[in-house]
């Protein structure tokens, strides 16, 4: 493989994927073959040449301008949780209280959560950065129930999760592909049945579940606390500080 290949690949992811996923495609190769070579798995560095460059940051904050803020008004979550169902209302409820994304609420264990205090401690799957979250009286009222009308667990694994699908399985997660068994692909059924909520409600598509993060983070700044949100919301932070708190 060489540079020109590594040109050609480009440009065909190009016309595929906007500048958020071509950088997030783009980084994923040079990632495995950086693995495949400091693991001698081939005898030499890979060259890639100048053509199969991530998108510029510039590019990239365009692309945000033009798309808008990733951010739900106060009547838009309200419209959000009239019409959402137990399990993705208390799922939205925690995006909001707590800053969760799509992973975080698949994966939110019920030993995690203490629902008689009122407080959540589960460190963020990503990073491993410990949390801890005070939940509001109606956050801990819809978790109560959505847990209580859980199926039972497809998987003896997930027993302890608090949602799972009407499958019993876990909300986002990674599986054998249907049309090939040599294939694993990721599932987010998560993404899958809030954009479904979003179209019913009308409300402007650019946005999706992990935008409930967004909003939390820019409306918990105002505060003017700034540590309380990046603890909330997990963020690392490797100052001396961080370390002590």
């Amino acid at each position: 493989l060489g540079p020109r290949d590594f040109e050609t690949f480009r440009k065909q992811l190009a016309k595929k994927y906007g500048p958020t996923t071509l950088k997030n495609e783009i980084n994923r190769c040079r990632i495995v073959l950086k693995y495949a070579h400091d693991q001698r798995l081939i005898d030499r560095e890979v060259h890639y040449g100048q053509s199969f460059d991530k998108p510029s940051a510039k590019e990239l904050r365009r692309v945000r301008n033009e798309a808008g803020p990733r951010l739900y008004e106060a009547d838009e979550v309200r419209q959000i949780l009239d019409a959402a169902d137990p399990v993705m209302r208390a799922m939205v409820l925690l995006g909001i209280n707590a800053g969760f994304g799509n992973t975080d609420c698949a994966t939110l264990p019920q030993s995690a959560v203490d629902l008689d205090s009122g407080w959540i401690d589960f460190p963020r799957p990503k990073t491993e950065i410990n949390r801890r979250v005070s939940l509001w009286p109606e956050t801990v009222n819809a978790l109560t129930e959505a847990i209580e009308a859980r199926p039972r667990a497809k998987d003896t694994t997930d027993e302890d999760l608090c949602f799972l699908t009407h499958h019993g399985k876990q909300w986002v997660r990674v599986q054998v592909s249907k049309k090939s068994p040599d294939v694993l692909t990721s599932l987010d059924a998560l993404s899958q049945s809030f954009g479904k909520l979003l179209r019913k409600l009308d409300i402007d598509g650019h946005r999706n579940f992990y935008a409930l993060r967004h909003t939390f983070e820019t409306i918990g700044g105002e505060s003017r606390d700034q540590v309380a949100v990046n603890a909330i919301m997990g963020h690392v932070d490797s100052s001396m500080a961080g370390v002590y708190r």
